[in-house]
């Protein structure tokens, strides 16, 4: 007795057509790249630096108050150390290694200095990660971006400046719109290639 297998062959489903990109107007692709070299300003602060201050300002100022000289001193102590950190984290960098896992370093003039010992940059990859002039002006960026963010904590204004002037309030109020205005459009001009310790990393 034959038995009839009856084979068939799935249909091969059609694959959508892909929509056809609307063309944008002048003012869509204005405002495409103002928001785009807004969010470039992520890349010019580390995460964790910022999160730290914003954490612990309240606590050394006593929220703004500041009555000693103590209070001030430390306040002033943890400006300065975020500050130095933002500056030193711009020279950090990342890759992958064979199996897909992020590893970090510290770019010098010979390359990239990676923490972990065990695990060597390609040696066609080395160039990409010298130390270059820009990546100074990227870190001198990031200290006045983190100006900016200070500038903007009530705690850390009210510390320094108890009773400003009608000219000094409108000066902190305009100074922190001023500086991320003006380090958006020289980061946008000279964007860094960096992924270091504390900013958002590339898909590859």
């Amino acid at each position: 007795m034959d038995v009839l297998v009856n084979i068939e062959q799935p249909l091969l489903e059609k694959k959508p057509a892909l929509p056809q990109r609307t063309p944008k107007t002048p003012a869509q692709r204005t405002m495409r790249k103002a928001f785009k070299g807004t969010a470039h300003l992520a890349k010019l602060l580390p995460t964790g630096t910022v999160l730290i201050f914003q954490t612990l300002s309240p606590l050394f100022t006593h929220q703004g108050q500041c009555h000693t000289i103590t209070s001030k001193a430390t306040t002033a102590g943890l400006l300065t150390l975020c500050g130095i950190s933002c500056f030193l984290l711009s020279f950090t960098d990342s890759f992958r290694d064979e199996r897909g896992k992020v590893r970090y370093g510290v770019a010098s003039f010979n390359g990239l200095w990676v923490m972990d010992a065990s695990v060597r940059v390609p040696v066609d990859e080395t160039e990409k990660y010298r130390l270059r002039f820009i990546d100074f002006f990227h870190a001198f960026m990031s200290i006045l971006v983190f100006l900016a963010v200070a500038l903007f904590d009530g705690s850390l204004v009210s510390c320094f400046f108890p009773k400003p002037s009608e000219e000094a309030n409108e000066l902190l109020k305009a100074l922190p719109f001023g500086i991320g205005i003006l380090c958006c459009v020289l980061f946008y001009a000279f964007p860094s290639q960096r992924h270091g310790i504390g900013f958002p990393l590339s898909r590859n």
